[in-house]
């Protein structure tokens, strides 16, 4: 069992109510926002509810390092200070299912800026014709959000 990273594309207007509490459940709330949740087969159900407003990866190590270090926030909105060797022996307990985020006492989402550079695809469909849904490129997307 992996963790999968889900970022929120969309906005809020004229969402069924049904995606709406998804995503609320989710803990995405407004437009470019990350979450790390665990792959099990109740996530899988409510990512696929709500795949036509996110996009979503299987995380890597390299990028949940990025997030810990750039966007990662204390409870209170102050910035969380890790140093290197904490984060990297963090990351690889993390992506063994041995810690969580609550450990480090930081925020369970991340809040992210609009890529700069744009999308280069359409966020309107899904991959590879579009950003939203199994995004292979997610990282790269991440990394010029960061």
């Amino acid at each position: 069992m992996g963790k999968i990273l889900l970022l929120r594309i969309r906005g809020m207007v004229d969402v069924r109510r049904e995606i709406k509490k998804t995503l609320d459940m989710l803990k995405l709330r407004k437009k470019f926002v990350a979450v790390i949740v665990n792959d099990t087969k109740e996530m899988k159900g409510m990512i696929d509810r709500a795949k036509d407003y996110l996009a979503y990866q299987q995380l890597d190590e390299k990028t949940l390092i990025l997030l810990l270090t750039k966007r990662a926030k204390l409870i209170g909105n102050k910035d969380a200070k890790i140093d290197e060797k904490t984060i990297s022996e963090f990351a690889k307990k993390f992506l063994d299912n041995k810690a969580e985020l609550e450990d480090l006492k930081i925020k369970t989402f991340f809040s992210l800026h609009p890529p700069r550079g744009g999308f280069k695809k359409s966020i309107k469909y899904a991959y590879p014709k579009g950003v939203l849904g199994n995004n292979k490129d997610l990282n790269k997307l991440i990394e010029r959000m960061l």
